[in-house]
């Protein structure tokens, strides 16, 4: 049964994976489509080979998801605790793409995994989650914000006497950049997320001890988030890239390279696996708020936060049901 169920594991792994692409393709390419930068299909390719290339950068992020949220049991026990929380986060992935929400696809797998463990009466690491999941989920979007207006400011102060339209040719080409390095930042935190649930069940399951990603996970999962980034977020982009604030390329710029930074400095210094959409799209607010606060449709931000704040609860409550659902199979209603 083991062997069966991490198998299930790994292949709903990459499902998730794959939904966090295409969920998530928007977070790195939104502001350089609306903005006239990159056309669509190019935005994706940049963002899908970007996310490839980032998921080989690192692995601490995945130490975080596979050690530092729940203590799950080993046995079929603990395999079909990670199951229930992959298929809560996909459910949850699945409901706010439909909905355009630019949810979080990291909050939606800590917030099943919690719920899963929970349902299970295991363990769950609130030290842990306090310290790697909320304080980072609360700061990023903060200092998205903040950093993203201060550059904003100076690049207006720096541009003030330049022609408009030779300055929005120049960041139009910079915006290429700055879509690849947001790219890479996604690649970087958001593949890790499903290396450390792969991981979490080999080591669960008794097939590896102790927690080191393997280069097979690293490829697969680096592969799903490509594949599913290539597939796109069309209902996403038009509510990243267009209805919170209209942009032009300076701002679309100044949003995507702030966001980009926030992303390795949490992944490198501090191994957290905060949300890409949270940091872009509070960045994007940010260069928004320069112009003047009414220019930042706050209503639709509104929302936006709404789902960032239910995302965990929500998907935890999915990921529970799965698991009281998963024993009314034959086979797992002994386990």
């Amino acid at each position: 049964m083991e062997l069966a169920l991490i198998a299930a594991v790994v292949v709903v792994a990459l499902s998730f994976d794959y939904t966090n692409g295409f969920h998530d393709a928007a977070n790195a390419i939104a502001t350089s489509v609306s903005t006239r930068a990159l056309t669509p299909r190019a935005a994706l390719i940049l963002a899908a080979v970007m996310n490839l290339v980032g998921a080989f950068l690192g692995t601490g992020v995945a130490a975080t998801i596979g050690e530092g949220i729940i203590d799950a049991p080993t046995g079929d026990g603990g395999l079909l605790v990670v199951l229930a929380a992959l298929l809560g986060a996909i459910v949850w992935n699945v409901i706010t793409w439909w909905l355009g929400l630019p949810s979080s696809s990291s909050h939606a797998l800590i917030g099943g995994l919690v719920g899963a463990a929970l349902a299970s009466a295991n363990t769950v690491l609130w030290s842990g989650i306090v310290e790697k999941v909320v304080i980072p989920m609360v700061a990023s979007p903060l200092v998205g914000f903040g950093l993203a207006f201060l550059v904003m400011i100076g690049i207006q102060w720096l541009f003030r006497r330049a022609h408009v339209g030779r300055v929005n040719r120049g960041f139009r080409l910079a915006q290429t950049l700055s879509a690849a390095a947001m790219a890479l930042g996604h690649g970087l935190q958001d593949a890790q997320k499903t290396m450390g649930v792969i991981t979490l069940a080999l080591v669960v399951g008794g097939y590896q001890s102790g927690f080191h990603v393997q280069w097979w996970v690293i490829v697969l999962a680096a592969s799903a988030l490509a594949a599913g980034t290539y597939a796109g977020g069309w209902r996403i982009m038009r509510t990243l890239g267009r209805r919170i604030v209209h942009l032009d390329p300076p701002h679309g710029f100044a949003a995507e390279s702030v966001a980009a930074g926030v992303l390795y400095t949490t992944a490198f210094a501090f191994h957290a696996p905060i949300s890409t959409t949270h940091t872009i799209t509070s960045a994007v607010m940010g260069v928004g708020a320069t112009r003047r606060l009414s220019a930042v449709r706050w209503g639709v931000a509104g929302n936006i936060v709404t789902a960032w704040v239910l995302t965990i609860p929500m998907a935890g409550l999915v990921a529970a049901g799965c698991y009281w659902l998963l024993h009314l199979v034959p086979g797992l209603s002994s386990i």
